[in-house]
């Protein structure tokens, strides 16, 4: 099971992948960053991501809908009922892809890739892969 560095390092093996961050979306801290940034800098970068998963991670709309149509989850559904977000722009692909942990699982991991070189489906598959295996310590 691979740590935050390890993970970072498969995640840019993918085709088109440009840079990539662990971020912690309550305080907007990055955990680990490698490769370039969307804006020259990481912290920015990853203050900014975690702006957006915090918004979507909190809303209603995208709360699971548990049997008989009320939002309440059940024991075992993930305390963040959204799996992951995609931000498309003219050059590339800003994934967000949350990862479940055993304490407060407000943790994501941010790829962001090219769009002429990346492959989104296998980034997508890729990302949710590597975010079951990471490892907080």
């Amino acid at each position: 099971m691979p740590g935050i560095d390890e993970c970072l390092l498969e995640v840019m093996r993918l085709p088109g992948a440009r840079g990539a961050s662990v971020v912690d979306w309550t305080s907007g801290l990055a955990l680990g960053t490698i490769g370039e940034s969307p804006n020259g800098d990481h912290e920015a970068t990853a203050a900014e991501t975690a702006e957006v998963a915090r918004m979507t991670a909190e809303q209603p709309a995208f709360a699971h809908l548990a049997a008989g149509g009320s939002t309440e989850r059940s024991q075992e559904a993930p305390s963040t009922p959204v799996e992951d977000v995609i931000v498309t722009t003219q050059d590339g692909y800003h994934m967000l892809r949350f990862v479940e942990t055993a304490f407060d699982s407000s943790v994501f991991l941010h790829l962001w890739l090219d769009r002429s070189e990346g492959n989104l489906a296998l980034a997508r598959m890729r990302l949710g892969e590597l975010a079951e295996r990471l490892v907080l310590a």
